[in-house]
């Protein structure tokens, strides 16, 4: 059940649970590894930006009494991700709430492309999902169930083309979502996709807004309004609760109406 408290609503089941994020330093990963420990959940989360990740947990243990457990971790190496998911199990307890957050969404056009890079952007945007969900699925089955995010993004199905290894491996973890929710709905184990539309992170103004695309955002949106990684962060914590206890297989897009 959840009740409302202080104007955000609070989730009775995420009290006490142990919540894996990736990519939590910065951008809307900092937002939900805050408001997760907000709702008194052990938080654990990696990221390779380190000095952003250690300024989040200080300022949280300062400005809220909430400590996040922060591992160094680069994704693309999978055996030091699964050993930062046992570390965690190690610390919190059993993984109930897997978020795979961490993307890296560079620009890259076509005709430059290298097998390379190719296969880096998806080691970085696609491999982790699958082996973090196979090493916490075990977790989960032991404490009777558990919910597994996975964010998507909005690009592939606007067409863009700034970014075809990207937006490939983004679709692919649709197809990922469905796969494993199938897999893992006899253990109680959700899994869902949260796709965020073009959220005003820090990242996202310094590198890629200006004014003409800030107003294609506006103009294409059906809400003339900004969105804030509150927003997605909202949609992640019903995903995470036993409030969506019947919702798996699903893709949630929360872009203000734009796809």
């Amino acid at each position: 059940m959840s009740n409302q408290s202080s104007g955000e609503t609070r989730y009775s089941s995420l009290l006490g649970k142990s919540i894996f994020i990736t990519g939590g330093g910065t951008g809307i990963g900092a937002a939900m590894v805050e408001r997760f420990c907000l709702q008194g959940a052990r938080v654990t989360f990696v990221d390779i930006a380190d000095a952003p990740s250690r300024s989040l947990c200080k300022r949280l243990a300062e400005q809220r009494q909430v400590h996040p457990l922060y591992i160094p971790c680069d994704i693309r190496d999978i055996d030091a991700l699964k050993g930062a998911i046992e570390q965690a199990r190690c610390a919190h307890g059993d993984i109930g709430v897997l978020i795979n957050n961490a993307a890296d969404d560079t620009r890259h056009e076509m005709d430059e492309l290298t097998v390379e890079y190719w296969d880096d952007r998806l080691a970085i945007n696609l491999r982790p999902c699958f082996f973090s969900a196979q090493a916490v699925v075990p977790q989960m089955q032991r404490l009777g169930g558990g919910s597994i995010i996975n964010l998507g993004s909005i690009s592939w199905r606007l067409k863009q083309t700034c970014m075809p290894a990207y937006t490939t491996a983004k679709a692919g973890i649709e197809g990922l979502t469905r796969t494993l929710a199938g897999q893992h709905g006899k253990d109680h184990i959700r899994v869902n996709t949260l796709i965020p539309g073009w959220v005003m992170t820090e990242r996202q103004v310094s590198r890629w807004i200006n004014p003409d695309i800030a107003q294609e955002i506006q103009s294409n949106q059906c809400i003339k309004e900004t969105l804030q990684p509150d927003d997605i962060v909202n949609a992640a914590l019903f995903l995470a609760s036993d409030d969506s206890r019947m919702l798996t297989a699903q893709t949630l897009i929360v872009d203000g109406g734009w796809v």
